[in-house]
């Protein structure tokens, strides 16, 4: 038996009293047919109301092998599980073995004492595993301390399902009738245990179900939200190009020229956006996310442009950059980023109030700040103003996906983005990338 299965393994304190230290070896308290009969029956019987009692297929597991540990009055008691493609066993319980190689332990199907009477379907017995070279020993895992063994597989209608051993410290030749108490224990477990296995299986395809649910639904939100600041633009743009028409504003054809152009641009980006959402359909997502240099001045310059229309009712403060400013990041993502903080001030600033925008670099990192002249984001709601579905100071406009999207893109290209205090009593977002240095790489 391997160790890394380890048929022989350390003690484990504090377990309960079917667990026992080295000495006299196990207890065998009434020898008699009549006390021995009623021990079994009484095992059997809670046995076959495990299946209903457990209430996960960890305590299924723990209470096998706890249980045979006593009933049995041995040592130690391990289980293994016959691993789906039927090439080997993994251990799946144990009980005076190392509670740490659960789910590690592994032998194919012939090696070892457990993995041999998986392949036999028969019980295998050592009375000392130190003289017997079917045992399958590791040096560093296995330790000196189990001398007697007793392996038993578990049939389920024309396979096995599992192997359930028994060890003890003092040398002992199992009776026949312990051999067959075993078996018969194996034989009621095998339609428990893998009964319990596919309810455990389902729990797991279920969690994952309800995962990919999650998922998508976040992915929804953020396609939503994504598509509504060009479609926002693109709406004030032809506002403006009404107005021009009916003569109830500026309308000289250069201006509605750039107008147009805008607008345009903007579909542009709508389609853009969509490439981007088969892309995460496909099952990229954030992870696909480029990490190259480019100019982070530049991108809040167009940026800012691109969305004037949207922040047209509010005086902009931006110096504009003193020279290139290149980060580590996707410069197509990041300023999607940037679209969701200024949609974000364009619904929030007070009505005639300013909004800034910086762009500095500190500490490895090119960053980039958006505030404006209200009193802020109360400080107790700056933990949970970027979870998804948030709206601050019980404003209900928007969806409450912006900043939660603004926070992922920027994480899966290894940025950040915060709050904080502003200096006139109100705060700020900020947003942060990697420095990238002049060959292009990162500082």
């Amino acid at each position: 038996m391997s160790a890394a299965g380890p048929e022989r393994g350390p003690a484990v304190p504090g377990r309960s009293r079917a667990a026992r230290p080295a000495g006299p070896g196990p207890r065998r308290h009434d020898r008699g047919p009549a006390a021995r009969k009623l021990r079994e029956l009484s095992l059997l019987h809670e046995f076959a109301t495990l299946l209903t009692s457990a209430r996960t297929w960890e305590e299924l597991m723990r209470t096998l092998v706890d249980r045979t540990t006593e009933a049995l009055e041995v040592d130690a008691s391990s289980f293994y599980l016959v691993d789906r493609d039927g090439l080997g066993v993994t251990l799946a319980a144990t009980n005076g073995l190392d509670p740490a190689q659960v789910g590690r332990a592994h032998l194919a199907l012939g090696e070892g004492l457990t993995g041999r009477a998986a392949a036999q379907r028969r019980p295998i017995i050592s009375p000392n595993v130190r003289s017997d070279p079917r045992f399958k020993w590791i040096p560093g895992l296995d330790q000196a301390r189990y001398t007697s063994w007793l392996s038993v597989p578990l049939p389920w209608d024309d396979r096995i399902v599992g192997v359930l051993n028994v060890q003890t410290v003092q040398e002992h030749h199992f009776e026949p009738a312990e051999v067959e108490f075993l078996v018969t224990i194996a034989a009621l477990l095998a339609g428990i245990v893998e009964k319990g296995r596919l309810q455990a299986d389902q729990a797991t395809q279920l969690e994952t179900l309800t995962a990919l649910d999650a998922a998508r639904a976040e992915l929804l939100s953020v396609v939503a939200h994504e598509l509504r600041t060009p479609l926002a633009v693109v709406r004030a743009y032809l506002d403006l190009l009404g107005d021009a028409a009916l003569g109830a504003g500026p309308g000289d054809a250069r201006t509605v020229e750039a107008w147009l152009g805008a607008a345009t641009e903007q579909v542009t980006r709508l389609d853009r956006l969509v490439d981007s959402i088969l892309v995460t359909v496909r099952g990229d997502g954030l992870t696909a996310l480029a990490r190259d240099p480019f100019d982070v001045g530049r991108a809040v310059d167009e940026t800012i442009v691109e969305l004037a229309p949207l922040l047209r009712a509010h005086p902009l403060r931006w110096p504009g950059s003193d020279g290139p400013m290149p980060a580590l990041g996707d410069d197509g993502r990041f300023r999607q980023v940037l679209e969701h903080l200024l949609e974000n001030e364009a619904k929030y600033a007070p009505t005639g109030g300013g909004v800034s925008v910086g762009a500095w670099a500190e500490d490895g990192e090119v960053r980039v700040y958006v505030t404006d002249d209200g009193p802020g984001i109360p400080r107790e709601e700056w933990q949970t103003v970027f979870d998804a579905y948030v709206r601050t100071g019980g404003r209900p406009r928007g969806s409450g996906i912006g900043l939660y999207a603004a926070r992922r893109l920027m994480e899966a290209m290894g940025g950040r983005a915060w709050l904080e205090p502003n200096g006139y009593g109100g705060s700020r977002f900020v947003v942060a990338l990697p420095k990238a240095n002049r060959s292009g790489g990162g500082p």
